[in-house]
């Protein structure tokens, strides 16, 4: 008999690419599954989800904001509107198994799920949980998570420290090297700074690479910048200023492989998934969390593995007078570059779609 699974939430694509990543690992291992996602009306998911073949069914759902605003009084009653969707949903589908990764959509959905007595799991990314996880951890069969000490939120005996699902292509990067550097345009004689801030990018990140963008390249590093689509202009007129250089930047980089492939270290923002892809490619890493993320995880997640000596840590306030100095410590120091790497790997976890898939299964009655 084919299985029914229940896919819900979103908003971002740190909750989107982990779910399809769930999605088609199932499928592997079971080609009969049918799959239905349910998202957020008007969010990334609506687009990205049917692109990479499944169905999906909006809720009319938002966030709570945190200042006072009109959006807020009418939450209760949008929050009413997607728990009605969702049961009906459920009763028309009638799912095997509810999976929730975090984000507007997910909380309705798993809500009425346990309500009806449906089993359901959850995938938290981050170190500190996401409000809509923590709403509904208490009710839920079984809680996913990525990382350690997470009993201050999930029951116990429900918690599997499976790590992140990370879609297979972007961390496959053994003996892709040559390519890579031909690809930016790079030798290989001269270290690979990466750096990334996200699909929107770093605002402060950026002008701090910007303000010193010179003595980087003067100490003959290579560097390869994915700026976001909100810095264009400037990163047009940046590549005017520094034609033929070692310097190569792109508003959005889509071969992350290469990219990951070409990098002797890297500087990054903290999301859970860019974190979970840099334990498992074991890059040398100076981590500058998004301050304003939800309950600050993005410095949570960073921490982590500070703690471990796994990455070095520079705070969004002091991106722009110690963010260069220690890209170019850390180039210099192949001690350090090598404890980084090895310990970074340790956080790793290859195999975590396939873990959370089989956990699925197993909640299948």
């Amino acid at each position: 008999m084919s299985l029914k699974i229940l896919i819900s939430g979103g908003g971002t694509g740190g909750h989107i690419f982990p779910a399809i990543a769930i999605a088609n690992t199932i499928k592997e291992l079971r080609p009969d599954t049918e799959f239905l996602f349910v998202g957020a009306q008007g969010k990334m998911e609506m687009e990205k989800v049917p692109a990479a073949g499944f169905d999906i069914i909006g809720l009319n759902i938002t966030g709570i904001q945190r200042k006072l605003s009109a959006s807020n009084l009418a939450f209760p009653f949008k929050l009413i509107g997607s728990l009605l969707k969702a049961r009906s949903i459920i009763q028309s589908f009638k799912p095997d198994v509810v999976v929730g990764v975090g984000g507007f959509a997910s909380g309705p959905v798993l809500r009425m799920a346990t309500w009806m007595g449906v089993p359901s799991l959850i995938q938290e990314q981050n170190s500190f949980a996401g409000i809509t996880n923590r709403w509904v951890a208490s009710s839920v069969s079984k809680a996913c998570v990525a990382y350690d000490g997470m009993e201050k939120f999930f029951p116990k005996d429900r918690i599997v420290v499976t790590g992140n699902p990370v879609r297979k292509e972007m961390v496959q990067i053994e003996g892709k090297r040559e390519a890579a550097l031909d690809k930016f345009g790079f030798v290989g004689d001269k270290p690979v700074l990466l750096i990334v801030g996200g699909s929107l990018g770093a605002r402060s990140i950026n002008r701090a690479m910007a303000d010193q963008l010179v003595s980087l390249l003067e100490a003959d590093v290579q560097v390869l910048w994915q700026t976001g689509m909100l810095f264009k202009e400037e990163s047009a007129r940046i590549k005017d200023q520094f034609p033929n250089t070692s310097l190569n930047i792109q508003e959005f980089i889509y071969e992350m492989d290469l990219a990951y492939a070409a990098a002797d270290f890297v500087v990054s923002r903290a999301g859970a998934i860019a974190v979970s892809e840099l334990s498992i490619v074991g890059k040398p890493t100076i981590l500058v969390p998004f301050p304003f993320a939800a309950e600050d995880h993005q410095t949570k997640n960073a921490m982590a593995l500070v703690k471990t000596d796994a990455a070095i840590h520079v705070s969004d306030s002091d991106v722009k007078s110690k963010l260069i100095p220690e890209v170019l410590r850390l180039m210099n120091d192949d001690a350090l570059k090598a404890r980084l790497s090895e310990n970074i790997v340790k956080h790793g976890k290859t195999n975590a779609a396939v873990d959370i898939a089989k956990q699925v299964m197993k909640l299948v009655k």
